[in-house]
């Protein structure tokens, strides 16, 4: 028995036991004598450093407490620092930080393209070079020119650098290179306007390239006069150049344009670069060929195939007609090739996933598109869209079947137009499809990988011998979610002051009252750069006693008046609309005329509760020129529904038991006043000057009438409390049923309205 109990545990004790015994050994055989003194009688390795510094020991080795100079040794001293120390004396050295993590790291960019034109090829040559270039290229590109007329084209970044000689002018370029981008980029490309330059090939050679070389690289050629030494790089081969290299030169630029003579600008970079570096142009460095192509004013570009054109980076000299043709066939062979590896890529993934632990189960299809989306519940399900060549079956308004729009029909011909495409490859040469005709269509969103769409098709089949029937296929396809893109947004500061709108007919003086209480503490109290102006809607019977005493607006200047003048900064005013209906766009259109056009509007509705954040969310998402905001407010359900039986709370839980976000309201709205402007004008000359529609409303004028983006996302911040709305005849029919809907909707939820249901049946039974 006790063999058996130890049997278990006895390589545990034996492993214990070996391990004290090497830590002893191993203890003995480092131990190093020292002598009285504290100094080593072994052989120390002395570690050559600068004065000041200590001297370096082994690991095992032990401090002796003191250092050279006799100061005592305090680095494995513990040291109390407290957080209340004293202030230093005298000024304070404010410390710097970068905005960026790239400029405090020293990132640079890659590339920058300067390309050289002139005042009458401005709006020719350098058109044609802007668009077939500056979109391609991951980096900056700005037109050079000596002068240029009053209207610029648009869309082309041109600085002027006052040098119309060709030869003064490269002295222009180098110093406005060095004074404004040397810091920013590390490889710099000159590039005349006659010259195309192939973009995928030029970042593929800037990416490879290592960035602290002085290099000068381009279509070498020999100096005028041929015992000059070295070579310079032709300018219509286009000349790259590094960081480093203009660096270098920008000490003798002076004295580049004070002793270098030449006619020809490209030569007299080169003439300076190599006087003053040592540095010739070349066309190889570290494995990589520039490879340049001079184009004939004979040849004709459809029949030119020479290899050395298809390899080049740049052709030159073109007229923009050609480089738009060079531009189709460069991009149409680099399309073919991504094409190429791509199937080369998935034929190596299926290759590679048949090692796999699951074997070919492991390889998603398509291959190299992330596999589908898969759901954890019920409610992750993501739902098949139905739909024919003309309809719909699921439409976003409820609606059980709509027409399809001009992009959804555009889309569901072009998958059908690649899905017999597909098949014809597959069956071709034995079977000729014909007639495709859509059977059945199905599609759904997958966010991890795009749209996917299942198609019957039934096609026309006829064989080689002539025997022709009717073939139905099923087709799954994917159209796959493309590379992400940031897309440029203009800027926006927190600090633009925010001037409330806040339209009031007669029946709601007594919500407009409730919003002004709620409004104080909120944004005047708490130091709010807002303003609040009051949009008064009077009937024409009401508008004759404007000002007296049988004003029915009259308790509500007042109170707005008492609140302006409890905060001095903060500024409350009203305006006076005439209208026979509610009149939104009328009440809009007289604020809009007493404020600036860089006035930015925040439109209320008298139920609205809103705090800092909404107000700092108005300045973020809105932008002049570019974007307007509508928030979708949290609409509170009616407290007898959600709480029967005690008193609701003064702020309503962000839960299905307390409101919605109501999506169909449109009431909240944050602009410019120059934006509004414009798509109002737009909208009446449209219109002809003919009578407003009550169904129109701010929501409408900008998506309508305006290029902006609409921004509609949620604002948590902002809410409403539950108030049976007031639903006016003068209402549009539109208008009319959102207003009957939004009541019905912020009773409550379905469960609750049929637990009050169920509650009443029982109580009338019993």
């Amino acid at each position: 028995m006790l063999v058996s109990v130890v049997r278990p545990i006895g390589p545990i004790l034996v492993g214990v036991s070996l391990g004290f015994t090497l830590s002893l050994l191993s203890v003995t055989w480092v131990h190093e004598n020292c002598d009285s003194d504290g100094v080593r009688a072994t052989e120390e390795m002395l570690v050559f450093q600068p004065d000041g510094l200590k001297g370096a020991r082994k690991p095992s080795s032990i401090s002796t407490g003191t250092t050279d100079n006799g100061n005592t040794e305090e680095d494995l001293r513990p040291r109390i620092v407290s957080y209340n120390q004293p202030a230093p004396q005298g000024p304070q050295k404010k410390v710097f930080r970068a905005k960026y993590a790239s400029v405090e790291l020293g990132i640079r960019e890659r590339l920058f393209v300067a390309i050289l034109t002139s005042k009458t090829s401005l709006s020719t040559q350098a058109i044609a070079v802007n668009r077939t270039l500056r979109h391609h290229v991951e980096g900056h590109v700005v037109f050079l020119t000596g002068s240029h007329g009053p209207k610029l084209p648009h869309g082309m970044p041109v600085f002027a650098h006052g040098e119309e000689h060709s030869g003064p002018a490269i002295f222009q370029v180098l110093r406005y290179l060095l004074e404004r981008h040397a810091a920013d980029y590390d490889w710099f490309y000159l590039l005349w306007d006659d010259t195309y330059v192939q973009p995928d090939r030029l970042k593929a050679l800037v990416s490879h390239l290592s960035m602290d070389r002085w290099l000068y690289m381009g279509q070498p050629e020999e100096f005028i006069g041929a015992e000059a030494p070295g070579r310079y790089c032709r300018g219509g081969a286009g000349i790259l150049l590094s960081r480093a290299l203009l660096l270098r030169l920008q000490p003798y630029l002076e004295p580049c344009r004070t002793h270098v003579a030449s006619a020809r600008p490209d030569e007299w970079l080169g003439r300076c670069i190599v006087d003053y570096t040592g540095i010739s142009c070349v066309e190889q460095h570290e494995g990589l060929q520039y490879n340049s192509f001079e184009m004939e004013e004979s040849a004709v570009l459809n029949a030119v195939e020479r290899v050395d054109l298809q390899k080049a980076l740049t052709v030159h000299p073109v007229s923009p007609e050609q480089m738009y043709r060079l531009h189709r066939s460069f991009t149409q062979r680099e399309l073919q090739d991504t094409y190429q590896q791509i199937q080369d890529l998935q034929v190596e993934m299926k290759r590679v996933s048949c090692c796999a632990v699951d074997g070919n189960r492991s390889a998603a299809w398509p291959v190299g598109v992330p596999p589908p989306f898969w759901p954890r519940s019920r409610f992750e399900v993501l739902r098949w869209e139905y739909f024919s060549e003309e309809e719909l079956f699921s439409c976003a308004d409820g609606a059980p079947k709509c027409q399809l729009s001009e992009a959804d029909r555009q889309d569901v011909a072009d998958v059908i137009q690649e899905a017999v495409r597909e098949l014809s490859e597959k069956y071709a040469p034995a079977v000729v499809l014909s007639a495709p005709r859509l059977v059945n269509g199905y599609r759904r969103f997958d966010p991890t990988r795009g749209m996917e769409y299942m198609l019957d098709l039934q096609l026309h089949a006829q064989t080689e011998s002539g025997r022709s029937r009717a073939l139905t296929r099923r087709v799954h396809m994917v159209r796959p979610l493309s590379q992400v893109e940031i897309i440029p947004m203009p800027s926006v500061t927190e600090g633009t002051r925010v001037h409330l709108l806040l339209p009031v007919s007669h029946t709601e003086r007594g919500a407009a009252l409730r919003f002004l209480e709620r409004c104080g503490p909120v944004v005047f109290e708490a130091g709010e750069n807002a303003a609040l102006t009051l949009l008064l809607l009077y009937h024409p019977d009401e508008a004759k006693r404007v000002g007296g005493t049988a004003d029915i607006f009259a308790e509500l200047k007042a109170k707005a008046a008492v609140a302006e003048r409890g905060h001095p900064d903060v500024e409350v005013s009203w305006v006076s609309v005439r209208t026979e209906g509610p009149g939104l766009l009328r009440a809009l259109d007289a604020a809009s005329r007493k404020h600036a056009a860089d006035a930015l509007l925040l439109l209320v509705t008298v139920d609205t509760v809103l705090n800092g954040d909404v107000l700092n969310r108005c300045r973020v998402n809105a932008i002049a020129g570019w974007q307007v905001f509508f928030p979708v407010h949290f609409q509170a359900f009616d407290p007898r529904v959600t709480h029967p039986h005690g008193p609701p709370p003064t702020a309503p839980d962000l839960v299905r038991e307390a409101g919605h976000f109501d999506r169909h309201a449109f009431g909240e709205a944050c602009f410019y006043n120059g934006d509004y402007v414009a798509s109002r004008a737009r909208q009446s000359a449209e219109s002809h000057g003919d009578e407003l529609s009550e169904d129109v409303d701010a929501y409408d004028v900008f998506l309508c009438n305006s290029h902006l983006h609409v921004f509609r996302g949620v604002e948590p911040a902002l809410w409403q409390a539950h108030r049976r709305c007031a639903c006016e005849p003068q209402l549009g029919d539109g208008a009319l049923q959102r207003c009957l809907q939004g009541n019905l909707r912020g009773l409550g939820s379905q469960s609750q309205l049929a637990m009050l249901l169920f509650d009443q049946e029982q109580t009338s039974t019993t």
